[in-house]
């Protein structure tokens, strides 16, 4: 499996992501922004850090990247995305997922080893856990308060698409929302960072891998059930 990891100006994590799906299996592929070419990936991740013009709004200006125009439509066309932080920012400008993030609640940055509680298990990036299943990952942002409609949040909660809560607010998210996804299950937003936990060394452990092994799994159960379809037809 390949997956992409896409690198904007201002990124900083994006050689984490590619470490973190390497270590999960997969081939890391770079991607650039400005290339609307996906370079025949499976999956894309949005890495975090920052993106040109986040100093109008997160996310604001990097939703249109030419990378993101193909993102966009292979997203919708069921490919597996995965936003953290800044990417989580950018999935939701693009509008692959309702509400918006702002400035922390405190206005402070926060930065610490972050508990969550995974709400959703139906996704690609997290079918590896179980439901209620509490990991510690890192959490660093200025502006990762989720926002969104009480007509929006019920239905996020009302359809399972809360992928995972925070166990103490770091930052004052409605509802104590850390992550979601839309409604395929396929795009997952979260705004902490599972790719600076996936190795004893570095961080509070490896929680964050399964996010990484979910989509790895995931595909390769799903190949070998179609090997095995195609065994059964002969």
């Amino acid at each position: 499996m390949k997956i992409g990891v896409v690198t904007f100006p201002g990124s900083l994590d994006d050689r984490d992501a590619q470490r973190a799906a390497r270590l999960a299996g997969a081939e890391a592929v770079p991607l650039w922004h400005g290339d609307a070419d996906l370079h025949g990936v499976d999956a894309v991740v949005l890495p975090g850090g920052f993106s040109y013009g986040d100093y109008l709004r997160c996310g604001a200006i990097a939703r249109f990247a030419p990378v993101m125009t193909t993102i966009v439509d292979a997203a919708n066309g069921g490919m597996p995305v995965l936003g953290i932080c800044n990417g989580f920012q950018v999935l939701c400008e693009s509008h692959l997922l309702p509400g918006a993030l702002t400035r922390n609640q405190h206005l402070h940055f926060v930065h610490r080893d972050q508990p969550l509680r995974i709400a959703s298990t139906r996704t690609a990036w997290t079918n590896a856990y179980d439901d209620g299943q509490v990991i510690t990952v890192p959490v660093k942002n200025g502006e990762g308060c989720y926002v969104a409609d009480d007509k929006t949040l019920d239905m996020l909660e009302a359809e399972n698409r809360v992928v995972a809560y925070y166990v103490g607010n770091p930052n004052g998210s409605q509802r104590d929302i850390a992550g979601i996804t839309n409604e395929r299950g396929n795009v997952v937003g979260i705004m902490p960072h599972p790719e600076h936990a996936v190795e004893d060394l570095c961080g509070p452990g490896t929680d964050g891998l399964g996010f990484f092994t979910s989509l790895v799994g995931g595909r390769a159960a799903s190949d070998q059930s179609r090997l095995e379809a195609t065994a059964l037809q002969r």
